[in-house]
């Protein structure tokens, strides 16, 4: 294995430690996720860990954090959920009452709320980044393949050309001065699945970090955003490991940065045969079907959530590249 180049494997993972006891496993949705706290020995009795858990965005979310008083540990995690629970709450496309669903599409400007205009506004900047391998208006797309995956039977070409029409980044048009957001398209939909925990994540970080615990990680399926180092320690120990192996293949100490992990271990559907991801490729209206699972380690977990969406979609070969271009720390792929 070359440090900072491809790691080839036969499945994805990540495992992640840091700090204290003993871990837990966190990984709902991607499955790559688990936060090992090890080994607490030498730090002073004010210096504690604290963790906090709690279902979101269909997934599991944890804070876990280091300070000396377990009152305010906890008001700070319970502002966190709250925060992350306001994101879901305007952003989420399972909602059926959520600002997202309401979106009009193919009329004038809409006004959105200030928390809905930083997440298209971030999205869009995002899209136009990648180049449309990430792409926040893939809804009619995404909603089009739930329902294969439901039936297992693929939609036909006529269903996907009409939901391939109604998507396109350029055609969401958002005004950032007057926060508004245009669908230009008819049929057209958001979805930010590939960026909204990140985002979330960020968000709570933010507040834990207002709050006096700096010293945080905040755990979000398959992604994870660092704070300072736990008490004692150059930084949160961060295991990459592969689909089933149980011992990470390697392990790198990182802070005040973001891991995102993106793949097919759990969420995929065989069809005729044949494998796809849940990822929807923005090119074909289908689920990626080669195999391939990005880690990526940049400045903020909103975007290293979205790039390794990204990368996952540019494919193996260029998946490296792709992200390291686009301001990745470290991409690490593996088919």
């Amino acid at each position: 294995m070359n440090r900072w180049g491809r790691v080839k494997v036969a499945k994805p993972g990540v495992e992640f430690a840091g700090g204290s006891v003993q871990g837990w496993l966190m990984s709902r949705i991607l499955g790559f996720c688990v936060l090992y706290l090890l080994g607490a020995g030498g730090i002073r009795a004010e210096e504690r860990r604290f963790v906090f858990e709690r279902p979101l965005m269909g997934t599991r979310f944890a804070v876990t954090c280091h300070g000396s008083d377990e009152g305010a540990a906890k008001a700070a995690a319970a502002e966190a959920f709250e925060a992350a629970g306001k994101i879901n709450a305007v952003a989420s496309d399972y909602l059926v009452d959520s600002e997202l669903m309401r979106l009009p599409a193919g009329r004038a400007a809409v006004g959105l709320s200030p928390l809905l205009a930083e997440l298209v506004e971030v999205s869009l900047a995002t899209a136009e980044r990648c180049g449309g391998a990430f792409d926040p208006t893939l809804g009619p797309l995404t909603r089009l393949w739930r329902e294969s995956r439901r039936s297992r039977n693929l939609p036909s070409a006529e269903e996907r050309g009409r939901a391939l029409a109604a998507c396109g980044w350029r055609d969401a048009v958002f005004d950032p001065e007057a926060r508004t957001l245009w669908l230009k398209k008819p049929g057209m939909r958001l979805d930010f699945g590939g960026i909204a925990k990140g985002f979330a994540a960020d968000r709570m970080f933010e507040v834990m970090k207002k709050q006096g615990f700096s010293r945080t990680c905040i755990a979000a399926g398959g992604d994870l955003r660092l704070g300072d180092p736990p008490p004692g320690k150059a930084g949160w120990k961060v295991g990459l490991k592969t689909f089933d192996l149980e011992k990470p293949e390697e392990v790198v100490e990182l802070s005040n940065c973001a891991v995102s992990t993106s793949g097919d271990l759990h969420q995929f559907v065989e069809i005729g045969g044949k494998r796809y991801s849940h990822i929807v490729d923005p090119a074909t209206g289908l689920g990626l079907t080669g195999r391939v699972a990005v880690s990526v380690i940049a400045p903020t977990a909103t975007f290293s959530d979205a790039l390794a969406t990204a990368c996952c979609v540019v494919g193996a070969e260029d998946a490296e590249a792709f992200g390291l271009e686009r301001g990745a720390t470290r991409v690490i792929v593996r088919d």
